[in-house]
């Protein structure tokens, strides 16, 4: 499994602060948004193009544009931090959503929501900050690829070394794009240093 870990100093930047507990989540907000950003342009960063005629107010050329639309994919609810980048980034963005609900009690994901538009041929990118276990991030490729996407990527803030090899099992084929891999899970699943629950610092509850 392919896995691109973010370099540029401003990744690390951002992911200071938003590791940081007395970040407030006006703040943590706009650094989600920050990082994703990042990371959107990093995974598009092989999209293809095909060239096209335009007339500028000069003479007549040629320029390069997209060639294939692009979905984004956000698991519910922290993913939602991250989806805005690409609709500003991209002008035929389409957007999808997959719930997924982590039982504190297993760390299992269970499923309660998905609504996906037409995949066939379009880049489709998966959104998650956090890759803990792996099992969230398993179920959402299986249900991109179910709806018809042809390999999916999978974007994330902060990944365990357990959630990565999860899905590298799963799915070996899978791009996946973090800003960090951080030690370890702890015995409730949650990623150390980590920096906490997203959803919860995104939305302030």
């Amino acid at each position: 499994m392919p896995l691109h870990i973010l370099d540029h100093p401003l990744a690390g930047h951002f992911l200071a602060h938003l590791r940081d507990r007395t970040t407030k989540p006006v703040t943590f907000r706009a650094l989600a948004h920050q990082l994703s950003l990042l990371l959107a342009i990093e995974a598009t960063r092989d999209l293809p193009t095909l060239e096209k005629p335009i007339e500028t107010p000069m003479e007549a050329t040629t320029g390069r544009v997209l060639a294939q639309p692009l979905v984004v994919v956000p698991i519910l609810r922290a993913g939602l931090g991250m989806v805005q980048p690409f609709v500003d980034l991209f002008p035929d963005v389409s957007v999808g959503y997959i719930g997924l609900e982590r039982d504190h009690e297993t760390a299992r994901a269970r499923s309660y929501y998905h609504k996906l538009p037409p995949m066939a041929g379009a880049r489709t990118l998966i959104v998650d900050p956090m890759l803990a276990t792996g099992g969230s991030a398993s179920q959402a490729i299986d249900l991109v690829i179910q709806a018809g996407a042809i390999a999916p990527r999978l974007i994330c803030i902060v990944a365990s070394p357990e959630g990565v090899e999860a899905v590298r099992k799963t799915h070996p084929d899978t791009h996946v794009y973090v800003a960090a891999v951080d030690r370890a899970l702890d015995a409730r699943k949650y990623i150390l240093p980590g920096l906490g629950d997203f959803g919860d610092r995104l939305y302030g509850t």
